[in-house]
């Protein structure tokens, strides 16, 4: 699933190479740290969080199909 968050989030930015995941797990919860340039935060978040939201959405649906919880956290 890190996999899936690296290629979308590459996709959006003007910055690929800045986009670093940091992968944690905290009380049976993986959580995904997307690190992104502070002039692609936008980018990433969208009007609204709406691609943030899609972004979250489409991981959870992996993730449950692997029986795992999933969060994706967006970092500047």
């Amino acid at each position: 699933m890190k996999e899936i968050v690296e290629i979308i989030a590459k996709s959006l930015v003007d910055n690929p190479s800045a986009v670093v995941i940091n992968e944690k797990e905290e009380d049976n919860v993986v959580i995904y740290e997307l690190h992104v340039a502070t002039e692609d935060m936008g980018k990433v978040i969208g009007k609204q969080g709406r691609i943030a939201k899609a972004l979250r959405t489409v991981v959870k649906a992996a993730a449950t199909r692997e029986d795992k919880k999933v969060n994706v956290e967006i970092i500047s």
